[in-house]
């Protein structure tokens, strides 16, 4: 068993991996060529546009100054010093409220802290139960329930705790609702004016043989809103043409690519195989050849957005329908449009950049049978990880592994070795199996047909959150303990397995203490260090950037990933509230991981993300009502466990607790979620009002007739632009192989385009200047 000497150990080895991390990139932000990696919001919101601006560096590409060194570690209070109005307007509602869960974290746990630690602590300590058991144990077992009597009334003192726990855990939920509640509804009455404010999406239109769907869109809104209506965009599949612009980006990369090759070396002119990968296939003019191909799928696009434009099936059976004020779409929204609750569907629209636009062609009557299936697909996915998680807790056990291999016990009794495999290696080795698991959770949410960015996210990390839950918690409890003591269940009588379960199930802290290390210390410092991107960009910069255009396009400021980043935050959660009671010593490593990770996301959010879409925080009821199953699921867990060590006298007064927290549950939920789920009326008139008296004659329509336009159109037709830009040069270069200035300029544009949806929310002084006369 892992002993607190190994703890420390494994503790000391990731507390040194973090601070690698963090001085490594707090040297590496330092240097003016990567100013781009480490601080490309600034670079995207326009308000830097070169290292010199930031006034920190002394050389173009290596920082000389040296009293930038001495302070190389300002980056943390300088994260902490933007107050969260200011970041509300810098990042982000959504931005701001996720960063709120960390403190929750660092609220819910630090009086935990403080009480276990003082009460618990020395009632476990104090006995000598595991030294009379004969049971194999170490000190970290002592400092845990396990170490308590069979029908002990120290139990009363673990009761007690667990009703004080819930307690001061729903009273922080409570409020921590209430104020996230306030922000939402402050920031939607004073944030500027966006298209989703006025649109709906309408799904299921009927077919009509004497209309086409927009005609009998715009009829059905002229009839049943007349004062309110405005205008409408039908849906396209634009699917292909999406296709084709993505291959015609690929060529136009690498025939950027071979021209600065050939510029670096005017003697050679650079070939290429056409064939699969340019393993195999005809040598050509690689330059030429691309040139070629660009043409080629610049005249393929242009059919296929007239055949698109043009084509009745290329038509689906929804649109985006906006209304004159923000009270008419909300009645259009939050109503039943037809006798027929299956048609005529509405719903708030995502703003342009949260649109998913590929799902928009999936047929609303496939919709059922595309989420039964995933739903089947992730039972199995769930069910089949199980064999890794088990050979990850093999590791966690050095007696099983030196019984299964005992040629290897020489080398794992080296006390350092033995520390690394008890208190790194399972952690890694869990974290590898995990990496591919958001991608795939993210097809699967894809393919069910969610229609914006933002509930894809939500739909896969709540999927993310249960597998976590079965195979990160669940399989690493249960699986272990029957593999390390099925032996012991055959040779002890009935009556005493319940004593070795309730010993067994304590003792799964030690791996939980070292995946809280991996995973959240050395894995949060590892994120600001940004490696891969630093790579990548480099790469680009040098071998696909030609033009200020390029360069911008070679950052990737990635964003919070709320699909895996939220599950993550939300199993530390449950594995501090379960062990809580049961090992006190657990809670002093998940307040170090929310407390880093609060600075570290802190600085990422302001300097780094890219703020994809804007939902206006509303996923937080998904964050609370996963914080409460987790504290039921303790509860319930802490009851079987007692259950175990006979305390029936103590027991029954844990029953209480879950029929309280589901009430707690109900009412939050009856109390605040409606503020995430329906915009007051109220709310909507207030706020039109407002806008009327400051702005009489605005042009709404002229803002929101193309706000809704899919962005693949838009593509296509910058596409077209720069081809007309670049054809002289594109001559040019066929003709007399001479590298010409390319006349692309950088679009910078704020908020930037979702990578995703590649959607942007218009800009409405762009859409007034064009007004004026």
């Amino acid at each position: 068993m892992a002993t607190l000497g190994d703890i420390g150990v494994a503790a000391a080895l990731n507390v040194i991996t973090a601070l690698i991390f963090l001085i490594a990139f707090a040297i590496l932000r330092l240097q003016p060529f990567n100013d781009r990696v480490y601080f490309p919001k600034w670079y995207l919101k326009g308000l830097r546009t070169s290292p010199a601006t930031s006034g920190a560096f002394a050389g173009k590409f290596v920082n000389l100054d040296y009293r930038s060194y001495l302070r190389f570690l300002n980056w943390m209070p300088d994260a902490l010093k933007m107050p969260e109005p200011e970041l509300i307007d810098h990042a982000g509602l959504d931005s701001a409220v996720y960063l709120r869960i960390y403190l929750l974290g660092l609220k819910i746990f630090i009086p935990i802290l403080f009480l276990t630690w003082a009460i618990l602590v020395p009632v476990n300590w104090t006995n000598d139960w595991l030294e009379r058991s004969n049971a194999t144990y170490s000190d970290i077992d002592k400092l845990s329930i396990s170490n308590i009597p069979q029908s002990s009334h120290r139990f009363y003192a673990h009761v007690v705790m667990a009703y004080a726990v819930t307690f001061w855990t729903c009273f922080a939920l409570k409020k921590e609702y209430e104020t996230v509640t306030k922000m939402r509804l402050h920031f939607l009455q004073s944030e500027k004016r966006r298209p989703d404010q006025f649109s709906v999406l309408v799904k299921n239109v009927p077919p009509d043989a004497d209309e086409s769907v927009s005609e009998a869109v715009e009829h059905f809104f002229l009839v049943n809103h007349p004062d309110h209506y405005l205008t409408h965009q039908v849906v396209l599949n634009a699917n292909k043409l999406a296709k084709l612009v993505e291959e015609k980006k690929s060529k136009q990369n690498w025939l950027v690519y071979y021209q600065n090759k050939y510029e670096r070396n005017q003697s050679k002119r650079p070939v290429m195989k056409t064939g699969f990968l340019g393993l195999w296939g005809e040598k050509v003019d690689a330059i030429q050849y691309h040139i070629t191909e660009i043409e080629k799928l610049s005249n393929e696009i242009a059919e296929e957005k007239e055949n698109v434009k043009n084509s009745p099936k290329a038509t689906m059976p929804a649109a985006f329908v906006s209304f004159k004020t923000r009270w008419g779409a909300a009645v259009c929204a939050q109503t039943q449009q037809a006798r027929n609750p299956t048609l005529w569907l509405t719903e708030w629209a995502p703003e342009p950049r949260d649109v998913y636009w590929k799902n928009l062609a999936i047929p609303y009557v496939s919709l059922t049978v595309r989420r039964l299936l995933m739903s089947v697909a992730f039972f199995f996915l769930t069910f089949f990880f199980i064999i890794p998680v088990a050979f990850v807790q093999s590791l966690a056990n050095i007696e099983g592994l030196e019984k299964q291999a005992s040629f290897l016990k020489p080398i794992i009794e080296v006390k350092p070795i033995k520390a690394f495999i008890q208190g790194f290696l399972p952690g890694i080795a869990l974290k590898i199996f995990l990496i591919l698991l958001p991608t795939i959770l993210m097809t699967m949410s894809k393919f069910e047909g969610f229609l914006s960015i933002s509930k894809l996210e939500r739909r896969s990390a709540s999927r993310y959150y249960l597998f976590n839950f079965f195979n990160v918690f669940l399989a690493s409890v249960v699986t272990g303990t029957v593999l390390e003591q099925l032996h012991t269940f055959l040779r002890k009588s009935v009556s005493d397995l319940p004593a070795i379960i309730g010993v067994a199930i304590p003792m799964k802290a030690t791996f939980f203490i070292t995946y809280i290390m991996v995973d959240g210390w050395s894995g949060t410092a590892g994120e600001i260090l940004r490696l891969k991107p630093l790579i990548i960009y480099h790469l680009k910069n040098f071998f696909l950037v030609k033009t200020e255009k390029d360069r911008e396009e070679a950052m990737d400021p990635g964003s919070i990933g709320f699909n895996t980043g939220e599950p993550q935050i939300q199993l530390y959660f449950l594995i501090g509230l379960i062990y809580a009671v049961v090992t006190p010593l657990l809670t002093p490593f998940i307040l170090v991981f929310f407390a880093l990770a609060y600075v570290v996301y802190r600085h990422q959010i302001i300097n780094v993300y890219n703020q994809e879409y804007e939902s206006s925080a509303a996923f937080w009821p998904d964050v609370h009502g996963r914080i409460v199953g987790a504290l039921v699921i303790s509860q319930l867990l802490l009851m079987g466990l007692l259950g175990t060590k006979a305390a029936a006298s103590s027991t029954p007064f844990l029953l209480a607790l879950p029929v309280l927290t589901i009430g707690f549950h109900m009412y939050c939920k009856g109390r605040f979620e409606p503020a995430f789920t329906k915009y007051p009326l109220q709310e909507a008139m207030m706020k039109d009002t407002l806008e009327r008296a400051r702005e009489p004659n605005l042009n709404l329509k002229g803002y929101l007739e193309n706000a809704y336009l899919p962005p693949i159109f838009k593509e296509a037709e910058s596409d077209s632009e720069d081809d007309d830009d670049d054809e002289v040069s594109d001559k040019k270069w066929a003709k007399d192989n001479v590298l010409v200035p390319t006349k692309r300029q950088s679009r910078k544009s704020t908020p930037v385009p979702s990578k995703m949806s590649n959607g942007s929310s218009p800009n409405l002084l762009d859409i007034q200047e064009k007004d004026k006369p």
